[in-house]
């Protein structure tokens, strides 16, 4: 599925820098993500694609430039020459259009499948407990997991976990959907499952997907773009056919070769 581009970007990075001590994570990096894209970052460990993401769920905070979601500025904005926080209420109301599934399923343990799936729309989007369990309900369908509803999370595996936090995730209604190493916590035989999963949202729904992964198959088969990193930069960009048979930069051929030849 290919998106085709918007006068306003889902996702748009101008100049975002990111330190971590003398450590610059993210350097002066720019790039946008288009409405209904799916875009795969990809490249070493250490080369800023996780802090990416902990930008966008605002876990992390930049150091300079600006994030934008849907054209608003997300955590700063220049004010003349001054670069200041946006008020938190206008933050949080920002956030709410995006959704992340970690490495970690993070689903609360006291808590069963459905009240995991039903306590932020009922508590954070104000929505009546009926209209939460119905949705949640279609949405353990659609994950495969209809029959966990009642279970709680030390009672599934972990691809069963990561299927629930999946819907969880959706069933806050977000615009865009960060994945974040969806797979790199689960045995090999299940990575199949929830991968899976993930293609029949991509194919189904027009949600914006920024992914991070390190399956290079699925990056294929799901994206419509991908981004190759190193050491806080976007080396190469191109169509998944283009990067994984023809990629041009020395830094990518070589990173797919270790990956691929595996």
């Amino acid at each position: 599925m290919t998106a085709e581009p918007t006068t306003t970007p889902a996702i748009e990075f101008r100049d975002v820098v990111k330190r971590f001590g003398d450590n610059v994570v993210l350097d002066g990096l720019g790039f946008t993500v288009e409405q209904g894209d799916r875009v795969t970052l990809i490249g070493p460990s250490g080369s800023g694609k996780t802090t990416i993401l902990r930008l966008l769920m605002t876990l992390e905070e930049a150091d300079g430039g600006l994030i934008l979601v849907d054209g608003d500025p997300y955590t700063h904005e220049y004010r003349g020459d001054k670069w200041v926080r946006i008020p938190e209420k206008r933050r949080s109301q920002i956030r709410r259009r995006v959704g992340m599934v970690f490495q970690q399923f993070n689903l609360f343990p006291n808590m069963t499948v459905l009240e995991n799936i039903t306590e932020g729309p009922i508590h954070v989007l104000g929505k009546s407990r009926a209209e939460a369990v119905r949705r949640a309900e279609e949405l353990l369908d659609q994950v495969g997991m209809a029959e966990k509803r009642d279970a709680k999370p030390n009672q599934l595996s972990g691809g069963q976990q990561q299927r629930v936090a999946i819907a969880r995730a959706l069933a806050m209604d977000p615009e865009i959907l960060l994945l974040d190493e969806v797979t790199s916590a689960l045995d090999p035989e299940i990575v199949a499952d929830v991968l899976g999963v993930l293609r029949q949202i991509a194919d189904t729904t027009d949600i914006t997907m920024l992914l991070v992964t390190h399956e290079m198959r699925f990056a294929r088969e799901v994206s419509n773009r991908v981004l190759m990193f190193d050491q806080g930069r976007i080396v190469e960009e191109a169509d998944p056919e283009t990067m994984f048979t023809a990629p041009t930069h020395e830094r990518t051929q070589a990173f797919l070769k270790a990956v691929l030849d595996r």
